[in-house]
């Protein structure tokens, strides 16, 4: 059984833990990130403050916990337990209608647009550190199986960068974070080596 085949409580647990492991390796918050503009501290920003603000356009508040500029780690526990609280409970079955996003199961809209975020910024910011993440592929697998087919939505919302080719004999997380915009092969010191150069032609 991969996460692919969980139900929606039980994947974000999974996968927010896996998120969760990475952070606790995380030795330099501003380090470079696949992301272009984003150190570490912002990959951990952006999950908890992205997705704080989309529950509440919902009408759902979560709790207040940490902020991630004094504690990363910390306001992570604090976001995802919040968030493993509503899908363990009650308001799991609740309608939730979003603005942008519609009405759905709040299981749903927690599962189909925040769990696949996080474990798809796992390796953002385990790259970040120069490791490569034990993701799972056959959630990889599904996830690209669902984007492919509306790749110009996807594309046109501004939200992923222009594909980036891989290999035919890419392995399935390669070839997600390829169709997402990033370049499998990137690494830390490539972005300093970057940076340097930039640095240079502006001297």
């Amino acid at each position: 059984m991969t996460i692919a085949d969980l139900s929606a409580g039980a994947r974000h647990r999974e996968v927010t833990a896996g998120f969760a492991d990475v952070i606790a390796d995380v030795s330099d918050w501003n380090a470079p990130t696949p992301v272009d503009g984003w150190v570490a501290r912002d990959v951990v920003a952006h999950l908890v403050d992205w997705f704080t603000g989309f529950l509440a356009a919902g009408g759902v508040e979560l709790p207040a916990g940490p902020a991630v500029a004094d504690d990363p780690g910390a306001a992570w526990s604090a976001h995802t337990a919040g968030v493993q609280a509503l899908l363990d409970g009650p308001p799991a079955e609740n309608a939730f209608s979003h603005p942008m996003a519609g009405e759905h199961r709040l299981a749903d809209a927690i599962d189909r647009f925040y769990t696949a975020d996080v474990y798809m910024h796992t390796w953002d910011l385990a790259r970040s550190q120069g490791a490569t993440p034990a993701l799972d592929p056959g959630f990889a697998e599904q996830l690209l199986a669902g984007m492919a087919p509306i790749d110009d939505i996807l594309r046109s919302s501004g939200q992923y960068g222009p594909k980036v080719e891989v290999g035919a004999d890419a392995d399935a997380v390669s070839r997600l974070m390829g169709f997402i915009g990033r370049d499998p092969t990137w690494t830390p010191a490539a972005a300093d080596s970057d940076d340097a150069h930039a640095l240079r032609n502006a001297e």
